[in-house]
């Protein structure tokens, strides 16, 4: 039986082929999705395990390459992140997420195909870690409904991996706190420009507090944004949770603050 005959050994090695984008952990992901002879020395809870094995089976006959390798590794990441959260002590949720409805699929089936569709366009492959973990992340969330993650998805599909990165600056201010220094409200450069609109657009979004300012009458100056008044709204913590933001490496914010507020801007 070929690797295209066997379902099974066409998921593994979608898995297997995200090690493009996500690394060699891919491989050790698919052993744990796929425990056979090389059972790998994690578990991962059944349910969680059976969800992603399904989502693979699906996707295993994507065919243009990258896209199959985004997909691959959003199963990978998602596996890794599951595996943090069992040992963490967040269990799998059992509130009927991964029981079969009409037609035959889960909630939990419905999300997993949306998280690998979204990574299959996400040409902005940082991403595409993030998306694995927010699978993870509702497989062990009962306070939030297929509905809910759909919102959370839609709102994210729109935003740049800056935009998402600037997210996790302002999610984690408690222990790093934002530059005190106005932004300019046109800067010169392109990329502090550029940074200007991602920040304006997550407050037009209503992920960031406070709101763009409007004009006002007369024509009287505006107060000039600090990052330091920045404040994730429900939104934006639906966003910060659910992709795990928190986990973006410190010295991609200190970039992204550097590209919103470069010197002499």
């Amino acid at each position: 039986m070929t690797v295209t005959e066997d379902p099974a050994a066409a998921g593994r090695a979608l898995l297997e082929t995200g090690a493009a984008v996500a690394g060699t952990m891919s491989r050790s992901a698919a052993a744990v999705v796929y425990p056979g002879a090389d059972r790998a020395a994690v578990q991962l809870p059944d349910r969680l395990a059976g969800c992603l094995r399904a989502a693979a089976d699906e996707a295993a006959q994507v065919a243009v390459p990258r896209e199959r390798a985004r997909a691959g590794a959003v199963l990978a990441f998602a596996v890794e992140h599951g595996v943090a959260l069992d040992r963490g002590g967040r269990p799998v949720r059992d509130d009927g997420f991964f029981t079969a409805r009409a037609g035959g699929r889960s909630a939990a089936d419905a999300v997993a195909e949306a998280v690998v569709s979204a990574a299959r366009g996400s040409h902005e492959e940082r991403r595409v870690r993030h998306l694995g973990y927010l699978l993870a992340e509702v497989a062990c969330s009962p306070d939030l409904d297929a509905a809910v993650v759909d919102r959370a998805l839609a709102l994210a599909a729109g935003l740049t991996w800056r935009q998402l990165v600037l997210l996790a600056g302002v999610g984690r201010r408690d222990r790093s706190p934002l530059p005190m220094t106005p932004l300019a409200d046109d800067p010169r450069g392109w990329t502090a420009w550029g940074a200007r609109e991602d920040l304006t657009d997550l407050q037009r979004a209503g992920l960031l507090d406070p709101p763009p300012a409007r004009p006002r009458p007369g024509g009287a100056a505006l107060p000039r944004l600090r990052p330091a008044d920045l404040r994730l709204t429900r939104r934006g913590v639906l966003v910060h949770r659910l992709l795990a933001l928190g986990f973006v490496r410190d010295a991609d914010v200190t970039a992204a603050l550097a590209e919103l507020a470069p010197p002499g801007s």
